[in-house]
């Protein structure tokens, strides 16, 4: 990370902007303040005020950084080939899981990236219901922030296939759906579906899931998360059928199955049963 800012520099930012544009609006909009972007895909008024509030904080944070945002994106496509550069880029999702946010439902999250030349740097899932922010800077751990103080992160040991706890999310190609191959013939434990992406990180890294797959590949979904879980210990990677080992995430892929696991060797099985399930 930038040696001119330090990941807490950027804990106040989403927490206030969280708290100002975010829950203020949490069961109280109105009709018009949601709309559809694409068939199913919603936006609402707080996911674009708190857009613009994160990106006008952050750029004056860290002078001559750029920034990539979800909504923004959704506006002009080309704005996500700044990734593609060698500058600073913070990677935003306002309102993760704003499905739920707009129907009330408690699951949502606001996640910042930050990226130098495609590397990531830092990351920070909030959750603004609780006011906890799960945070990592490469090299430097995973931590939560809460009224309790910082604690460290790790990941413990995986248990057997049978009995791991999953989230997931999409499809393997032709096989199927990932939920339904996972789930033939009994091979893992319980699983659940993809909600709200940024609090499946969450729950992955405080150890309520031991798995996560995911096929639906946006940076703002997935950058902070990928670095909170490797810097807690974590194992991840895309899976491709001839590559055993997890192939390195990056901010510029934006299709394929992304595995999380708690363990080397959890990741291994579950890639195993994906690719020949």
């Amino acid at each position: 990370m930038t040696d001119r800012i330090a990941p807490e520099d950027v804990v106040p930012i989403i927490r206030r902007v969280a708290e100002e544009q975010v829950l203020t609006r949490f069961r109280r909009l109105a009709q018009h303040e949601i709309r559809e972007k694409s068939p199913g895909n919603l936006v609402t008024v707080a996911d674009t005020e708190a857009e613009l509030a994160l990106n006008s904080a952050l750029m004056k944070l860290l002078p001559g950084s750029l920034v990539v945002g979800e909504e923004a994106v959704a506006l002009d496509p080309t704005i996500i080939d700044q990734l593609a550069g060698g500058e600073p880029v913070w990677i935003i999702d306002p309102v993760d899981g704003t499905m739920n946010f707009a129907k009330a439902i408690p699951r949502f999250a606001v996640i910042i990236a930050l990226v130098a030349d495609g590397e990531l740097q830092a990351g920070w899932i909030h959750d603004p219901i609780r006011n906890a922010t799960v945070m990592a800077q490469a090299g430097g751990g995973a931590w939560r922030l809460d009224a309790a103080g910082k604690h460290r992160l790790r990941r413990a040991a995986m248990p057997s296939l049978r009995d791991a706890r999953g989230v997931v999310g999409g499809r393997f190609g032709s096989r199927g759906r990932l939920h339904d191959i996972l789930e033939r013939g009994g091979q893992v434990g319980p699983l659940h579906r993809v909600t709200c992406a940024g609090l499946e990180y969450v729950d992955l890294v405080e150890g309520r899931v031991d798995f996560a797959a995911f096929s639906r590949i946006l940076p703002w979904d997935h950058a902070a998360g990928v670095l909170i879980h490797r810097e807690a210990g974590g194992t991840s990677g895309f899976v491709e059928d001839q590559v055993a080992e997890p192939v390195p995430y990056s901010v510029r892929r934006q299709a394929g199955v992304l595995l999380h696991a708690a363990t080397s060797s959890g990741w291994s099985q579950l890639r195993d049963a994906l690719v020949n399930g």
